[in-house]
Order: C-alpha cells, then sequence, then structure tokens
C-alpha cells in the first residue's frame, strides 16, 4: 500500500488556489487511473486504486493546509505503513511554474502542509514540488499563494498535472530522476520549427558596373 497525498484547502472558496495544485494533481492522477470513489476517512476525502504494480489510497486531508499531520498520520496508523510509503504533493513558490522536484526527506521551506506532516510521522517521506513561481516580494508571497491560477496559467498546468498523473508508475517504482526527467520532457515547450529553404537556385550576384573596381 503507497500513501498519496494531494495538499490544500477545502471548500469551493480555494478550488481554483495556487495553494491547491496538490489537490488538483491527486484529481487527475485519481481520474487517470481509474481510482474508486472519493469517501469521506481519516478528516479528509480518500480513494483507493492502482497505479501500475502498486496499491494506492489518494488522500487530500480536510483539515485545512497546517493540520495536514493530523489526517496523513491517521491514514498511515491505520495501514501501519512506514513513512517512506507516503508521497505528498504540494506547491512550491521557490520553482519555475510548471516545475518538478521530487525528492525523499528534506525541510519544509517554511510550508505550513510540511510542517504538520514532519510533526506526525517524521521527515522520511517523499515530496513532489509542483512550482507555481514566486511573486518577487516576500510580502506577497500569502496572497499570491490563495489567490487562484489566471486562465493564462492552463497553457503550463494542464499539462503539468497530466504529466505527473501519465509519470506517477515511475515514481511509486522509486525512479524520482526518470519521473523528472519524462514529466520534464511532457511539459517542455515545442522546439520551433526550422526556416523551410527557398526552393531552386539561388539568384545569382548582381553585375559589377563596367570599368572595374568600385568606380572611384
Amino acid at each position: 500500500m503507497h500513501l498519496l497525498v494531494g495538499l490544500g484547502n477545502p471548500g469551493p472558496r480555494h478550488a481554483g488556489n495556487r495553494h491547491n495544485i496538490g489537490f488538483m494533481a491527486v484529481d487527475e492522477i485519481v481520474r487517470r487511473h481509474s481510482f474508486g470513489p472519493w469517501r469521506a476517512r481519516f478528516q479528509g476525502q480518500a480513494a483507493e486504486g492502482r497505479i501500475g504494480r502498486h496499491k494506492v489510497l489518494a488522500l487530500k486531508p480536510e483539515t485545512y493546509m497546517n493540520e495536514s499531520g493530523q489526517a496523513v498520520g491517521a491514514a498511515l496508523r491505520f495501514y501501519k505503513l512506514d513513512p517512506a510509503a507516503v508521497t505528498v504533493l504540494y506547491d512550491e513558490i521557490d520553482l519555475r511554474p510548471g516545475k518538478i522536484k521530487a525528492k525523499l526527506d528534506g525541510g519544509n521551506a517554511g510550508h505550513n502542509g510540511l510542517r504538520s506532516i514532519d510533526a506526525h510521522i517524521g521527515k522520511n517521506y517523499w515530496r513532489v514540488r509542483l512550482g507555481i513561481g514566486h511573486p518577487g516580494d516576500k510580502d506577497l508571497v500569502h496572497a499570491h499563494v490563495l489567490s487562484n491560477f489566471a486562465k493564462a496559467e492552463s497553457a503550463w498546468l494542464v499539462p503539468l498535472l497530466d504529466a505527473v498523473a501519465e509519470e506517477m508508475p515511475g515514481l511509486l517504482d522509486g525512479d524520482d530522476s526518470g519521473f523528472m526527467s519524462r514529466v520534464a520532457h511532457r511539459t517542455a515547450p515545442p522546439k520551433p520549427k526550422p526556416e523551410p529553404k527557398p526552393e531552386g537556385d539561388p539568384a545569382p550576384p548582381p553585375d559589377k558596373p563596367e570599368g572595374g573596381g568600385d568606380g572611384l
């Protein structure tokens, strides 16, 4: 059993927030891999299914971000899982929009959801950081993460969520570098097509004026 956790805040008011990209990613994973229905469990919404050879419980805590560890800890104890069987997907302001990083263990970088999870299960779990970009001023961070994605951002957000869902089997197999590489490949902007070469022979150079030289 593997526990796949998306972080966010519950309720329709927060559904489109940048802070909720973890919820969005888990929703797409559940849809892509045809999980069972969402049910109220472990102070959150949970759905069961399979990803590749792994049995997975997807979990969206409904405790609000700052208390996410309560739901994660409850599910971990119920299934008697090791923290390394947990993968948490969450927003990261220090990554450019559309970029990802995946690793086992690490710090929380001030993220309240991770801070809560660390307190309940320790730090030895997988983290998938989903880049949402920094507003450029630390005083604007709170408003930035709690504001909705702009419509134009769907150009990178939708491909990112698709790629993470499609490549998740590799991460659950422990291939974090391959997972990141394949997601990056899927989300890279298309290379511009080379300009077509003109057909036929090139035009001859213009004749020099008679008298030789340059006319001086």
